[in-house]
């Protein structure tokens, strides 16, 4: 295994690179033809690892034909690159530097490589993506109607009916693709077997948290955003919060709280504990969000549907 370490800094229409220890950079065309070019040459060189950032859906093909080419590639959330390029008080950007910067911190941090989503994974998430936009689109139009005039509102009204329509388009395509895959069906109907969690919180942690019944319940309330981390510092003992994560889960498991609050008899009554003893909404909610997630980890780790427990810590 070679010592090379590559940064490679995205763009719609090329990308740039960098090489460490040899100091190389050069600009290829973000094509089809390019990214080919790139994975051959990546063969070449034979790097210890390839570090990009996450940008959309424009670090996909590049990722997929270098794993194909046997390269090891990881996709970095830009927040922790920016936050490493901070430390070491580098605060120019521009391409050249951003791909000098991320074949740096491939070289000194060494993240570890992990398998990307496979495109039927790929494909699931984007139609849940597409589906928020379109939900965020309804809630903004509904808005903007109770506002508008009377000459101003079919127009609104006729985009409020094709967005519905879009939505329903899109949750069933949400379904069928469940459907087709028997680990995610089997997924999805153990999940829904819990009282508030319905498909659209089913198929999100299955787009965006298939790391679910693998993981232990710490690493997974921290993937999920729901972890309460430290803020101590000598004498002084800060209060805890829970942030970061997958924004999508989060959501997903905030919406889902909501209604078990209403429905679901054990959520309900660890909620209601923690708000007696003076514990504030948001941390009774998000205390409950973890607790349903560690539930549902427990659930898909053992393959059980929901068994009801009392309340507990």
């Amino acid at each position: 295994m070679g010592r090379r370490f590559v940064g490679v800094d995205l763009g719609l229409r090329t990308f740039d690179v960098a090489v460490r220890p040899d100091g190389l950079h050069w600009v290829v065309p973000h094509t089809p033809e390019g990214v080919d070019d790139f994975a051959t040459r990546m063969r070449e060189l034979h790097p210890k690892l390839v570090v990009m950032e996450a940008c959309g859906s424009l670090e996909r093909s590049l990722a997929r034909a270098l794993e194909k080419a046997g390269i090891s590639v990881v996709v970095m959330n830009p927040r922790q690159v920016r936050h490493y390029a901070r430390s070491t008080g580098r605060l120019a950007k521009t391409d050249k530097l951003d791909a000098e910067m991320l074949a740096r911190f491939a070289e000194f941090v060494q993240p570890s490589p992990r398998p990307l989503p496979d495109e039927d994974a790929e494909r699931l998430r984007d139609s849940l993506a597409r589906r928020h936009q379109v939900v965020t689109m309804i809630a903004a139009e509904k808005n903007r109607r109770r506002q508008a005039t009377a000459s101003l509102r079919p127009g609104i009204d006729a985009h409020l009916q094709w967005l519905s329509g879009t939505l329903s388009q899109l949750d069933a395509e949400i379904h069928q693709r469940c459907s087709s895959d028997a680990d995610w069906e089997e997924r999805s109907r153990l999940l829904e077997t819990v009282p508030g969690v319905g498909p659209v919180v089913s198929t999100t942690l299955i787009g965006f948290l298939p790391e679910l019944g693998s993981l232990g319940r710490r690493r997974i309330a921290s993937l999920a955003g729901v972890a309460p981390f430290n803020r101590d510092s000598g004498a002084r003992t800060g209060r805890r919060s829970a942030w970061g994560g997958r924004a999508q889960v989060r959501s997903a498991l905030y919406m889902s709280i909501v209604t078990c609050i209403r429905c679901n008899g054990p959520i309900r009554a660890f909620y209601q504990r923690l708000r007696d003893e003076g514990k504030p909404t948001k941390v009774a909610m998000v205390a409950s969000m973890r607790k349903l997630l560690t539930i549902l980890n427990a659930m898909i780790r053992d393959r059980t549907p929901w068994q009801p427990q009392p309340a507990g810590p």
